[in-house]
């Protein structure tokens, strides 16, 4: 319908001349071509006649692609490098996305990035175009938001934070209601999980990339967990247990006590049974060493404010945040490798639970500049797990509190 596009679709067109990819080709080192196209796009356009275009087609759409984030590319945050081009089953064009570049898509609530590429004997053309996601709120989401409002000036000030640059104030409110409509869900969920089978329990949910966890278990050291209040972690790692058994009692999770009391005795009580040990943050140094000389698998639920000696002031989204030091000590102190997972629900009702690679560590002769870099290598990574679904984040926390 004419007029109903989304004033947030981006678009952005770049022109290549073949020669002058030809003349590139021609006099630079091979290795200056690989800072620009990935070995996948290099070995798809050949070694033949055609090469020069192929090449040509491939850097008018990674401009064209540039071009839809003006304001980061004029600051360098991204460059070409961050997108390669590929082809799908059928022989379409598609874009594939460095972690930054996914990012800055995710910030943006942009969807994949639709691309089309053309080119001739003397040019070669393309066209991206980005289109915005739009977030759905269920009734629920806008009666909590509008009737009981609670925590909302700290969940708007917090999306705020994030996204204030990047959406609209509408788009925003819109989060917040979604937000409001995951918890009522999360909080149905809770109620009526242990009134399940084991059988539909582990149906409820799935696990992706757990090979990631296999690759750092084979290191001998033990594995850290690093994740924060995503989705529905009591239904999602319900299915570890269920589809892979020999991680039942060799998964421990480290975590603050709930209050009042009686709440938090039956979260451990569900734990427990549910195969999962409950380690509690202070004074449990040496269980956690004990866990990761077993093989075990220790659990950091990070996204939470750190403060006094516990943390220190590291960027979240831009801005100073108290962190936990606790993480990037025991991994350099253990050599464990730190492995980012995240937990969501989809529209059909099911559960994701997501393993990322390991991080690698960064070691400075500085113990305390050590601690500091890699505590910022895992609030990028929560960053990257929270942009993915930002209403099933918890946005209730206050977590930058004492920042401005």
């Amino acid at each position: 319908m004419a007029g109903s596009a989304d004033p947030r679709t981006r678009c952005g067109i770049d022109t290549v001349e073949v020669a002058r990819m030809a003349r590139l080709l021609r006099e630079s080192p091979p290795d200056d071509l690989r800072t620009i196209f990935s070995p996948e796009e290099l070995y798809d356009v050949g070694d033949g006649p055609g090469r020069a275009a192929g090449l040509a087609a491939r850097f008018a759409a990674k401009e064209a692609c540039l071009k839809l984030f003006p304001r980061e590319t004029s600051l360098a945050l991204i460059g070409p490098e961050d997108f390669a081009v590929t082809r799908d089953g059928y022989g379409a064009p598609r874009v594939i996305c460095s972690p930054r570049a996914q990012a800055l898509l995710d910030r943006h609530r942009c969807g994949a990035i639709a691309l089309s590429l053309t080119h001739d004997k003397a040019s070669a053309s393309a066209v991206a175009v980005a289109e915005p996601i739009r977030t759905e709120v269920p009734l629920a989401g806008k009666l909590i938001y509008h009737l009981l409002p609670i925590r909302r000036r700290i969940i708007l000030t917090n999306l705020r934070r994030v996204f204030g640059d990047f959406l609209p104030e509408a788009e925003i409110r819109s989060l917040a209601q979604a937000h409001y409509a995951h918890l009522a869900r999360l909080v149905g969920e809770f109620l009526a999980f242990p009134w399940l089978s084991p059988n539909q329990q582990g149906a409820r949910g799935r696990v992706e990339n757990i090979e990631a966890i296999f690759r750092a278990h084979a290191r001998g050291k033990g594995v850290l967990v690093l994740t924060g209040h995503f989705g529905n972690w009591e239904v999602a790692t319900a299915a570890v247990i269920a589809n892979y058994p020999q991680y039942r009692g060799r998964i421990h999770f480290v975590r603050r006590p709930l209050h009042p009391a009686w709440l938090d005795a039956l979260v451990t009580r569900r734990f427990r049974r549910a195969g999962f040990g409950v380690l509690p943050k202070k004074g449990s140094l040496n269980a956690i060493l004990d866990r990761l000389a077993a093989g075990d698998v220790v659990v950091f639920v990070f996204d939470q404010h750190a403060s006094g000696s516990d943390g220190i002031p590291v960027e979240f989204f831009g801005q100073p945040a108290g962190t936990f030091r606790s993480l990037a000590i025991i991994a350099l102190a253990t050599g464990a490798p730190v492995v980012p997972a995240t937990c969501w629900r989809e529209p059909d009702g099911r559960h994701v639970l997501r393993f990322e690679e390991a991080l690698p560590p960064i070691e400075c002769e500085d113990v305390d500049e050590a601690i500091r870099r890699n505590t910022r290598t895992y609030n990028a990574a929560l960053e990257r797990l929270v942009l993915r679904h930002p209403e099933q984040w918890f946005w209730v926390h206050r977590r930058w509190k004492h920042s401005s």
